[in-house]
This record gives C-alpha cells, sequence and structure tokens, in this order.
C-alpha cells in the first residue's frame, strides 16, 4: 500500500506561512512573542525547496536573502542561534543561501585559518567524536560545507579532509569517529545511533564530493543492526535521526549490493513507521512539527525515502532532498 503524504505536505506548507514575518523573514517556533530565527529562515527556504514551492519571483527571492544575510555577524562572519553551535548555524544559512544561488554578504572570517590543511586536520582531531560524536559532527561536516559553498578551499584541502575522515573510519561499524566505536547514551539510552547521525553528517559531504565510503558493507551491517535492537525511537518523533538512518542505509547501497533485500525491506519498514507517525499527529497544535527545523529535518527523510524505494511514498510534487543540491543539513 502506497503512502499518501499529499495532506501532509500542504500542511507543512500552512506551517511555514504561520512562521513568516514578512520580507523573507521567518520565526523557527511558532510563538507570536518570537522573532527572526536563522533556523526560521533557513528552513522556511529548505522546505518550500523540499516540497516544490519555492519562491520564483525575483524580488521576493531578493527579500529572502538580503533576510539571511543580514544575521551574519559582522566581527565573524559566522550565523549564531543558541541550539547549535556556531559552525552548524553557519553552515545551515550558507546552504540555504546557496539554494538562491547567493552567498554570505561577508568572509567567514573566524573560519579562514582553518583553510589551512594542518589546521584542519587538528581541528577535526580536537572534536570530541567519542563520547559526543553527534554534536562534534555538527562542526567537522559544518567546516567542510560552509567553505566549500562559499568555495574558500580548494580541492587538495577537500582531498585531506577525506583522506583524514577514511583513516578515522571503523572498519567493524564502518562509522566515523576512530576505531572500535562504542555506544554513547542520547535519548535516555545507549546505543550506536549518535555515532550513526554523527556519520550522516560526514557522508553527506562525501556524496556531494562523490568521495567514497570505505566500509559500505559494514555500514548497512551496523544500521540494520540498530534498527532491529530498536533502543533508539527511530521513526517516533519528529526529528533528524530519520534521514541520517535512511540516508546512510540507502547511499551506501549505492555502493555495493550488500544485504539488498533486507536494507530495502528496513528502509520500507522505518518509513512506514515514520509516516504512521507523523499521520497521527495534528500540525496545528504538535510542537515537533511547528519547529521549522525539526519539520525540515522529519521531511528530508520523507524525501530520501521517495528516493529510495519509487511508487512508495505519494506526493503531488517530488520531494526534493537538498542535499542533492549542495551539502548541508
Amino acid at each position: 500500500m502506497q503512502i499518501d503524504l499529499r495532506g501532509f505536505v500542504r500542511s507543512a506548507e500552512d506551517i511555514v506561512a504561520s512562521h513568516a514575518l514578512g520580507g523573507g523573514a521567518y520565526r523557527r517556533w511558532n510563538r507570536t512573542d518570537e522573532g527572526t530565527n536563522p533556523y526560521g529562515c533557513a528552513d522556511a527556504a529548505n522546505i518550500l525547496y523540499t516540497i516544490g514551492r519555492f519562491p520564483r519571483d525575483p524580488a521576493e527571492r531578493a527579500g529572502w536573502i538580503t533576510s539571511l544575510q543580514s544575521l551574519q555577524d559582522p566581527s565573524t562572519g559566522l550565523f549564531e542561534e543558541a541550539t547549535h553551535h556556531p559552525i552548524h548555524t553557519t553552515a545551515h544559512c550558507v546552504a540555504a543561501l546557496e539554494l538562491f544561488d547567493a552567498r554570505p554578504a561577508r568572509k567567514l572570517v573566524q573560519l579562514a585559518s582553518l583553510t589551512a590543511i594542518p589546521a584542519m586536520r587538528d581541528f577535526l582531531a580536537d572534536l570530541n567524536c567519542a563520547a559526543d560524536p553527534w554534536r562534534a559532527s555538527h562542526q567537522g561536516a559544518g567546516l567542510f560545507a560552509a567553505l566549500v559553498i562559499v568555495e574558500d578551499v580548494d580541492a587538495d584541502w577537500q582531498s585531506a579532509y577525506f583522506e583524514w575522515l577514511d583513516a578515522h573510519t571503523d572498519s567493524r561499524t564502518g562509522l566515523f569517529g576512530g576505531q572500535h566505536v562504542r555506544p554513547v547514551e542520547h535519548s535516555g539510552v545507549a546505543s550506536l545511533v549518535p555515532h550513526m547521525a554523527g556519520s550522516f553528517h560526514y557522508l553527506f559531504n562525501m556524496q556531494w564530493a562523490r568521495w567514497p565510503l570505505c566500509y559500505p558493507e559494514r555500514m548497512i551491517d551496523t544500521c540494520l543492526h540498530m534498527l532491529a535492537e530498536d533502543k533508539y525511537p527511530l521513526g517516533r518523533r519528529v526529528s533528524f535521526a530519520e534521514i541520517d538512518w535512511i540516508y546512510c542505509v540507502n547511499r551506501a547501497l549505492r555502493q555495493c549490493s550488500h544485504r539488498f533485500a533486507d536494507a530495502r525491506a528496513a528502509i520500507e519498514r522505518l518509513g512506514r513507521r515514520l509516516a504512521d507517525f507523523l499521520l497521527a499527529l495534528d500540525p496545528a497544535t504538535d510542537e515537533g512539527l511547528n519547529d521549522l527545523h525539526l519539520l525540515f529535518g522529519t521531511l528530508c527523510a520523507l524525501a530520501e525515502l521517495q528516493q529510495a524505494l519509487p511508487g512508495l511514498v505519494r506526493t503531488d510534487r517530488p520531494l526534493k532532498l537538498v542535499l542533492d543540491r549542495r551539502p548541508f543539513i
């Protein structure tokens, strides 16, 4: 049976409209006392791109660009918001501007030193990948995405970045973070999900650059095991974890045929679980859906699901994953 998401997509469009403040400015949460938010602006653009409702009028686009550019700190060149590291926020806003074929108004001054290859390697090595891989990847992947989108680094820098990742990939699990990655706690349970989510952030950079995974078979095995183990609530909340898992499995499958039928069946199982959960929510009142950042993450999962299993997900327009255009979510 098909998963009919036409009504859900229309609700997503309505939610974005309800967050509008005018002139391309958006709040992230639907609270009347909230002002313009970097994730509100970036994710409104991301969502409309995903559902095929991206603004077309040049004057309207100009307003969006100006709104996003205005959020950049003139002294550091970074974008900041309380819930994420500035490198994540910067990469997210820079990536949203790219949808408009635009760039930040100012140089990314605070990241300039990391365009040197030795400094970039030291930066990656200093991240807390063992104990906090999910948040660490926000910085490690965000650095790459921000710098390549604004074209501040060359091919040699990119190759050095991916070679460092290859050298720090666990041959047992196929995940990034060094050899012998171990379960870490998140959402009240200890699992490899945070390592998988961290790996997703590096993987979308690799996919953009057409750089191969070292151990795609092991990544598939690891992801199938964590879904079967069912410790972490995948598919039972509005979040980014589902795009992380579906993307890791689907993109690893593009490099190998390992457990092909098992992997596709698992993608469908998680996709149906997620769709059942989402369609039972009230879009007008649900806190998760009315956080534009979390809504965007969920729509990304549905876009990758639709792409991975043609014919399963029905929408009026095919959902478009922003990662197929540029890195970072």
